[in-house]
């Protein structure tokens, strides 16, 4: 997907889901990392992490996601997370809350006892930390970064 094709994208699912247009610049960002996209307060431009259009239903809600930020800004009402506007808008559009994991977890411990899994990114030391719900050890199970 192009960012001409994310701009139409974005204008038709602003017309669609909010009945109001979207104005501004949609593009992809390759810097974006941990997060699904951006909305810019000072340009009002989007911004979307470009492996979030790996899946259409995830682009989708993401973009709805920031879309809420970008209608309630324009209305001059709070576009912060926690506000109830907020809240109200992304459910009744059907946007998504937080944008999904899109890496694996490296590695995977397990308790001995209870048997409580925790996948991570990074290793852990299981000398130093314990189950959250027994606090028995912790063994590591899977190793993904050295196959």
């Amino acid at each position: 997907m192009t960012d001409q094709q994310l701009q139409q994208l974005v204008e038709t699912i602003s017309t669609e889901a909010f009945h109001r247009p979207f104005c501004h610049h949609a593009y992809f960002n390759r810097r974006l990392q941990t997060t699904g996209g951006r909305y810019h307060l000072r340009s009002h431009d989007i911004d979307i992490n470009p492996k979030m259009a790996q899946n259409p239903a995830v682009l989708t809600g993401v973009i709805k996601h920031e879309l809420v930020h970008y209608h309630l800004h324009q209305t001059g009402k709070s576009g912060k997370h926690n506000s109830p506007e907020f809240k109200q808008l992304l459910q009744a559009v059907g946007g998504s809350r937080y944008a999904p994991r899109l890496t694996a977890p490296k590695y995977l411990y397990q308790c001995e006892h209870c048997g409580q899994q925790y996948p991570r990114q990074r290793r852990l030391n299981v000398n130093r930390y314990v189950c959250s719900r027994c606090r028995h050890r912790l063994k590591l199970v899977q190793n993904k970064s050295n196959p």
